[in-house]
């Protein structure tokens, strides 16, 4: 149950002390340096957050309602406007049952570094040109909606992506070399999505509104049974992969899964609640909504914690920015940083509850080239290990045990998907074949 969920909370660092620490002339303290590590390596969550990033917070508030006014959209009207502002979608979008909705850009770092060279050099407030243009303009979104969608998307996305590269210069720092930051720099891109998990009213909606086929009696009973097959329907893993459900958790909006990148950074979610008593035909007419407090008071994002054995639920302060550890980063600095095991829980009992959020995946060059040789094996083949630490908690807890096991039944592990020499482009393909091929673990869940 929710209620009785372990909270992670996690650790913070504010966005000054993190320009301070990745700066090259940084006098401050190696406490702040220390525990990044501590909760980014092998003994920590994977995971932590960044505060007080300024003129985020406005960014954040305009950019995520658009991901559901998006989603609703006739398929006609939200292509023009994807087209007009450059962006793309991962999932099938024509797939009525989908539980996820994703709007995607690649993001250059050549326009954030440009904007950063320009400004002054002491490290602190060296927030992007594109930024400061577009908010100057905000303030006349309401005219129409989707004006400054691309320019919103960029802002934020680099906002991002310079976060990532300050915390890749400071683990860098701690384990030695340069390896990480001169990766994701090579790299030349990365990936924001826009993301909006859908309510089960959003669903019913786009159901409703999606061709008909057929007689009027079987269409009437694929409405009466639509809302318990989307519950088994179409999820987005944040990879970009589309899976199923599997008999773990009968309600979530993301499936177990590791990102295989080197930092996922994410904007603390939002969430929507109609502002009146919902009809399909006006909910599809995208009505007003209005943004809400978690229910329960997180984020819904689950990470299992190997040290401990748990899965844990993650609480951050509104507004911060999420990071988490894929597992490019945890073989580049040969499992000194530990990749986060994750997936998104749907609420309980709240059917009309959205959730929003935007993520920007950082990612070596495509041709980079793994090699673990040093790379410790209970990383590698870490289901032995967690195995044997399972055992060890059986009797306290049989239910986490057991849900432990089923989470490793289906995310296999980093020894069946990397070998040797493998290139980041050939590690990506087997690792979404391993997941969602035709003969995948979650392919037919």
């Amino acid at each position: 149950m929710e209620e009785g969920s372990e909270i992670l909370q996690l650790y913070e660092i504010q966005y000054s002390d993190l320009l301070l620490l990745s700066s090259s002339s940084s006098s401050c303290s190696h406490y702040q340096e220390k525990m990044i590590m501590e909760n980014l390596g092998p003994t920590g969550p994977g995971l932590l957050a960044i505060t007080n990033v300024p003129d985020a917070s406005l960014l954040r508030r305009k950019l995520l309602p658009l991901a559901r006014k998006l989603a609703l959209l006739s398929p006609d009207d939200r292509k023009r406007i994807l087209r007009d502002h450059n962006l793309g979608s991962d999932v099938p979008l024509k797939n009525p049952d989908r539980n996820v909705s994703s709007f995607a850009m690649q993001l250059k770092y050549a326009q954030g570094m440009e904007a950063i060279e320009s400004k002054p050099s002491d490290g602190v407030g060296s927030h992007l040109n594109l930024e400061n243009e577009t908010m100057g303009r905000i303030g006349d979104i309401e005219a129409d909606v989707f004006d400054n969608l691309e320019n919103m998307f960029k802002a934020l996305g680099l906002c991002m992506m310079e976060i990532g590269l300050c915390l890749a210069r400071i683990c860098d720092t701690a384990i030695g070399g340069n390896e990480l930051e001169q990766s994701l720099l090579e790299s030349c891109a990365a990936k924001g999505r826009l993301i909006h998990y859908h309510s089960m009213v959003d669903s019913l909606v786009l159901r409703e509104a999606g061709p008909k086929k057929g007689s009027s009696k079987r269409n009437a009973n694929n409405h009466a049974r639509s809302k318990e097959n989307l519950l088994k329907g179409a999820n987005l893993d944040t990879n970009g992969n589309e899976v199923r459900l599997c008999e773990i958790h009968p309600n979530l909006w993301q499936q177990w899964h590791y990102d295989y990148g080197i930092f996922t950074l994410l904007t603390d979610p939002m969430f929507l609640l109609p502002s009146h008593r919902t009809t399909v035909k006006s909910e599809f007419s995208n009505s007003s909504v209005q943004e809400c407090a978690s229910p329960s008071g997180h984020s819904y994002l689950q990470v299992f914690h190997p040290n401990k054995n748990k899965v844990l639920m993650v609480k951050a302060s509104p507004e911060s920015f999420i990071v988490q550890v894929g597992e490019s980063a945890d073989i580049l600095s040969k499992g000194k940083l530990r990749s986060t095991l994750h997936c998104v829980r749907r609420p309980a009992r709240f059917e009309n509850l959205s959730r929003e959020t935007f993520v920007v995946f950082l990612q070596p060059a495509w041709s980079k080239t793994f090699s673990i040789s040093d790379y410790p094996m209970e990383h590698y083949n870490p289901s032995v290990n967690h195995l044997e630490q399972a055992e060890e908690h059986y009797f306290a807890d049989q239910h986490q045990n057991a849900l432990t096991q089923e989470i490793q039944k289906i995310v296999p592990p980093l020894s069946a998907r990397l070998k040797d020499g493998m290139t980041f482009a050939e590690f990506s393909r087997e690792t979404t074949k391993q997941y969602y091929g035709g003969s995948g673990l979650q392919s037919n869940k």
